[in-house]
């Protein structure tokens, strides 16, 4: 597979020679009048749409430090980004004002790709050399999304060919931790109306810790046929393959290397010295849209993607098993933006999604073997159909109404309606203030039903969905000529059957050592909050953001018990600071403080937890240099004060003692990454 890709990566590096382009100069903040697409699914101003808006585009992820879309977007308002202790394989969440990951819908091109066994989307498989823009609408979005977008949505949209113009990037790095990554994009209009984007990825890393290994693939391809006179046609498809290490959680200080027939088990770095993993991913998108009139759009989308997991688990002193996860999904949309008449449109749209699930197990013995007899194999299928109609009116320049609603048909769970409503007041040009108002709505997904016994895991097929409502207000204000611009926002949150994977006391796992983790619903979850994003341009060349977030996340896990959610701190904050020389140096500095959250409760009636993880900061940095015109020197240096840090916990268990306790998933150290990327 390894030699497969690196000779795509070789075809790109000797793909022509173009003429030279000069890297862009940093550029002023957002503004008012940007662009946005996912807030209701055609072209619009972000001064229009009735939600709180984020947006990060291509010039934005060059200059940051980060190395994942989830870390891109961390400690934004109203953003938390999750890791399972940030291994090379860690699976990424981005989770929205207190919402879980499952809360948050996460499309590719406008293809969801939160998986459907798991419900959440892990965005740390995607290469952020292949993404243009990041759109993250808040509040909920199940009136255009359906079931799982309750918190809001997040719509990473990849590079396009440009007319006219040649793009050409190949990219090496090396780094700590034995990482390296080779990296190459190439796109260009060959016709006068067809177009292509490619790129490719190699990445390779041993890790903070002990097996937390990660070798990762990937390689995507835009074709786009583009007449503006009478449609657009593209065509999207995204391969993904990695193989990782899955270390768990960090064990206690004093744990003494385990060995079962001369096979190192787990240490005092890692729970798990054996446990690992393989994806492999297949997107794809087929996309059509035209205006025959100046006040009618059509457009008309089809998808097909098919995600593959294979996990080996040998947890010592439980049976382990070997896992593989097929999701096959397939789907279609088409609607249609209509103008009847000048300051009122309509939107209507109808959609169709197909899941087909197998889940196939072998069980393994206390030697890690096979055990014969003991396959199992799981197929299980739902769809969803749906319809919706969204109207907006502006019956003032100051003011837009917004209302719609979903009808959807869940082929499990029925059906459900799913209205939405928004307000926008423009009282001068350079404020907005924003209201928005929906029901929202979430099924289970499929490993929380169908989950097979494993002895210590396992499915419920009496879940209920999740259902609630997400309200917000917004103000938006631009001051000092667009050099300042100021966000702050309330929301409030509500579940009923919000659903939880967590320890069950009334179930034993399969040797009475601790208790199954399995799904159940909660009686109700509730989430309130504040966000103010600050971000100030006193010169073309400078740049410093401000944002915090406040969230107060309860759970009434047992009927009238109400206590703070785990896993959810109070107060986030990130701070920015980037400068650009005019010989062509860059640097920008990014800090970011999560504040202590509960992650334990002894039972369901506990009220204050047993365990909570401690707040912490981070603080990165990324230099660049442009030199030669077409080269570029970048420097990461991530954690560079190396802050310790939790960001899971789970219950561990010591075979040579025979004592369990619970422990967290730790988050990586300080780490250096240099690359040298050559432009045209």
């Amino acid at each position: 597979m390894k030699k497969k890709f690196n000779a795509v990566i070789v075809l790109l590096l000797t793909t022509g020679l173009y003429g030279p382009v000069v890297a862009e100069e940093n550029t002023a903040a957002v503004t008012l009048d940007e662009i946005v697409v996912t807030a209701t699914k055609t072209e619009e101003s972000v001064r229009n749409v009735a939600n709180s808006v984020i947006l990060k585009d291509s010039l934005d992820i060059d200059e940051s430090p980060a190395i994942s879309v989830g870390e891109l977007l961390a400690n934004a308002p109203g953003i938390d980004w999750r890791t399972y202790g940030n291994y090379g394989g860690a699976s990424q969440e981005i989770h929205i004002r207190g919402m879980g990951g499952k809360g948050t819908q996460v499309f590719f091109n406008g293809l969801n790709i939160n998986s459907p066994s798991l419900g959440v989307a892990d965005v740390g498989r995607l290469p952020l050399n292949s993404i243009d823009r990041v759109e993250v609408v808040k509040g909920s979005g199940s009136l255009l999304y359906g079931t799982g977008a309750m918190g809001g949505t997040v719509n990473i949209i990849t590079k396009s060919p440009e007319r006219e113009q040649i793009d050409l990037r190949i990219k090496a790095g090396f780094g700590e931790q034995y990482s390296y990554e080779l990296a190459a994009e190439n796109g260009m209009f060959f016709t006068e109306n067809f177009g292509y984007y490619l790129t490719a990825t190699n990445r390779e890393t041993d890790g903070f810790r002990d097996n937390s290994d990660l070798d990762h693939n990937d390689v995507s391809i835009k074709l786009l046929y583009d007449n503006p006179e009478l449609f657009e046609i593209s065509l999207f498809t995204a391969y993904i393959d990695r193989d990782y290490g899955s270390p768990g959680v960090k064990p206690p200080a004093e744990t003494q290397t385990y060995f079962l027939n001369g096979r190192a088990m787990y240490n005092s770095d890692s729970a798990s010295l054996v446990n690992e993993g393989s994806d492999e991913d297949w997107h794809n998108i087929l996309e059509f849209t035209a205006s025959p009139l100046e006040t009618l759009k059509l457009s008309m989308r089809t998808d097909y993607s098919d995600i593959e997991n294979y996990f080996y688990d040998y947890p010592v002193g439980y049976t382990g098993s070997k896992t593989w996860v097929t999701n096959e999904a397939t789907g279609f949309e088409g609607f249609t933006e209509w103008e009847p008449m000048t300051d009122f449109t309509l939107l209507i749209g109808g959609q169709y999604r197909d899941y087909d699930y197998e889940n196939k197990q072998k069980s393994l013995d206390n030697f890690g073997n096979t055990v014969p007899g003991t396959d199992s194999k799981i197929n299980e299928g739902v769809f969803t159909k749906s319809g919706y109609v969204e109207a907006q009116y502006r019956p003032h320049k100051y003011i837009k109404l917004q209302a719609g609603i979903r009808h959807e048909h869940h082929s499990t769970f029925g059906y459900e309606d799913l209205p939405h409503f928004g307000l926008v007041l423009n009282p001068f040009d350079t404020t907005v203030i924003k209201a928005s108002h929906g029901k929202h709505f979430r099924a289970p997904h499929l490993n929380d039903l169908y989950w097979p016994d494993t002895g210590y895991t396992i499915g419920n097929t009496n879940l209920d969905p999740e259902t609630g409502w997400h309200s917000d207000i917004t103000l938006e204000q631009a001051l000092c000529q667009n050099k300042i611009m100021v966000t702050a926002s309330y929301f409030k949150v509500d579940i009923d059957d919000k659903i939880d994977w967590a320890e069950d006391p009334s179930m034993p796992d399969i040797l009475g050592w601790g208790f199954y983790y399995r799904p159940t619903n909660l009686y109700s979850f509730e989430s309130e909050g504040m966000e103010l994003g600050v971000t100030i341009t006193p010169t073309a060349a400078s740049l410093l953001h401000f944002s915090y977030t406040y969230t107060d996340a309860e759970e009434e896990k047992t009927e009238g018990i109400w206590r703070d959610a785990t896993n959810i701190p109070k107060n986030t904050f990130k701070t920015e600071v980037g400068y650009n020389w005019d010989f062509g140096l860059f640097a920008k500095i990014v800090a970011r403080y999560v504040d202590e959250r509960p992650a334990h409760y002894t039972s369901t009636t506990d009220t204050r937890p047993d365990y909570i993880m401690d707040s912490y900061w981070t603080t990165d940095i990324k230099i660049t240099q442009n030199f030669m015109e077409n080269w570029l020197f970048s420097l990461n240096a991530n954690n560079i004060f190396d802050k310790g840090y939790e960001t899971y916990t789970m219950n561990y268990f010591d075979i040579t003692s025979f004592t369990s306790s619970i422990e967290g998933y730790p988050g990586s150290g300080r780490s250096v990454f240099a690359s040298l990327a050559y432009e045209f």
